[in-house]
């Protein structure tokens, strides 16, 4: 390949910045033009000043609008099941502007023409969006994953590896869908609600919510989750 490549600093270190960095090296191209990981930035001060599979740490989240401004893509990898909305807030408090967030899609994905993604998701590899499916900001999809006609995404939401739903789903901003899990068509998964692995929805999961089993039944929540909630 000739040419130079643009940087890419990824925020977060953990697995699902691991994920997309291996994405990356594999197919630089996924980003919408050719892209090198430069470093990555975290919070964690036991992170400060080391190396994440030979990507360095180059500071923390900080220092994201000094990159993008010096012309790196940036690309905001954190959040789990315990802190699912840890990716949005991140990105509100940064308020940086969509066109400095990279969106990556596996060239192993499947993007109808009528389908929509928003500025720093990510498609992994197996990826399916039918037709007519709006995906919004800041969305991480692991692979294998299946959206099909009309489903809705809001911002931040994540879903593990093999997720399915069907079509006329609503999933709202940063609602986390545990791997396998799947969803019945015309459902609404509220904004913030968590899903566990495996599970089959067949009702409106409610905002902030954390449901799981077959049929899913909302859980009590946990301590963490409460104080996720309160931030």
């Amino acid at each position: 390949m000739s040419g130079a490549r643009r940087p890419l600093v990824v925020l977060g270190s953990g697995g699902a910045a691991r994920e997309v960095v291996q994405l990356l090296r594999a197919c630089p191209e996924a980003a919408g033009e050719p892209v090198t990981v430069t470093g990555l930035l975290d919070d964690d001060p036991a992170r400060a000043a080391t190396s994440v599979d030979g990507v360095p740490v180059l500071g923390t989240t900080a220092e994201a609008a000094g990159e993008a401004g010096r012309g790196a893509l940036l690309l905001a990898c954190v959040g789990n099941p315990g802190a699912p909305a840890s990716r949005q807030r991140l990105v509100d408090r940064l308020g940086l502007p969509d066109e400095v967030w990279a969106t990556v899609v596996h060239p192993l994905a499947s993007v109808s023409p009528d389908s929509t993604v928003g500025p720093g998701s990510v498609l992994h590899a197996g990826v399916v969006l039918t037709a007519a499916v709006t995906v919004g900001r800041h969305v991480y999809a692991m692979p294998h994953v299946v959206l099909t006609h009309d489903d809705e995404v809001g911002d931040a939401a994540t879903f593990g590896a093999g997720v399915r739903l069907a079509g006329g789903v609503s999933v709202g901003a940063a609602a986390y869908l545990g791997s396998g899990a799947l969803v019945r068509e015309h459902r609404r998964i509220g904004a913030g609600a968590v899903v566990g692995m495996g599970s089959v929805v067949v009702r409106d999961v409610p905002p902030g919510q954390t449901w799981a089993g077959n049929p899913a039944r909302p859980l009590a929540p946990s301590p963490a989750a409460l104080q996720e909630a309160s931030l």
